[in-house]
């Protein structure tokens, strides 16, 4: 599968989502260096402060250099709810790529996520022609 593939099924995740007033329903799937799904998660999905990224990233094993994480929103990088942020966990995953649909809108807190990856080195590359889906399950947000 390609990027748009991999992004298109974070998308689908999302809409898993329990619905939230005060947070976005994310979609998140973790594939190796090899081109395989290693993780999969989405918001909320087992405690009402996980975020996709997070849910999927303790799902593995570890050894995740080389691998690419696709988020149907930009990682996180503020948070309230733990102490660190989603761009912080994929820095110190290894994962050395994030692909993503949707810029994180200021509606809870400034978008930085992006920013924090790229300072660390992690290639982080938008496919907005995804955004639409992305946000559908966000609709009650926006």
């Amino acid at each position: 599968m390609d990027d748009l593939g991999w992004l298109a099924l974070a998308c689908d995740l999302a809409a898993l989502c329990p619905p939230s007033r005060t947070a976005f329903s994310v979609g998140a799937v973790i594939v190796g260096a090899d081109g395989r799904e290693v993780a999969r998660g989405f918001s909320r999905e087992d405690d009402p402060h996980d975020h996709a990224e997070e849910a999927a990233l303790a799902r593995t094993g570890g050894g995740l250099a080389g691998a690419t994480v696709y988020s149907s929103l930009e990682p996180c990088g503020h948070r309230a709810s733990r102490p660190r942020t989603c761009a912080e966990l994929i820095v110190a995953s290894g994962a050395r790529r994030v692909v993503f649909a949707w810029r994180e809108p200021a509606l809870f807190a400034a978008g930085t996520g992006a920013e924090i990856l790229a300072a660390a080195g992690v290639e982080a590359v938008e496919l907005p022609e995804l955004a639409g889906r992305a946000r559908r399950p966000n609709a009650h947000l926006l």
